[in-house]
């Protein structure tokens, strides 16, 4: 399923190509083996407390949810060869481009919807 995730807070898209990572296969494998993660596109992991970004080639920006799609935690510009901090009340984690949170002002307390994109549940 692809999702597309708004912020309701600042009224902003962060993303209109989000994958979901629900098996504990693709939770594990992540955005690993990926050059790049383009505008637009971004990783949601359920359930998710921490990340990491061993073996990564490139620079994310990490949100941390709880169980309403709150923002109660965020990562800027998250290395390659780094583990976020834990966040034990976070039920997901959406990983998104570098510069994307800066770009859409998401902050912690803000709230997010997720919706499936409609030309891809055909």
């Amino acid at each position: 399923m692809i999702l597309k995730v708004r912020n309701l807070d600042s009224q902003t898209l962060l993303a209109h190509r989000v994958e979901v990572a629900r098996t504990f296969k693709t939770r594990f494998k992540g955005l690993l083996g990926r050059a790049e993660l383009p505008t637009g596109d971004g990783l949601l992991i359920v359930p998710c407390r921490q990340v990491h970004t061993f073996f990564m080639k490139f620079v994310i920006d990490v949100v941390f949810l709880d169980k309403k799609d709150r923002v109660i935690g965020i990562h800027h510009e998250l290395a390659p060869w780094r583990l976020s901090s834990y966040h034990p009340d976070a039920r997901s984690t959406l990983e998104l481009p570098a510069g994307t949170l800066k770009s859409t002002r998401t902050e912690p307390g803000h709230r997010l919807t997720f919706d499936p994109d409609p030309s891809c549940l055909q």
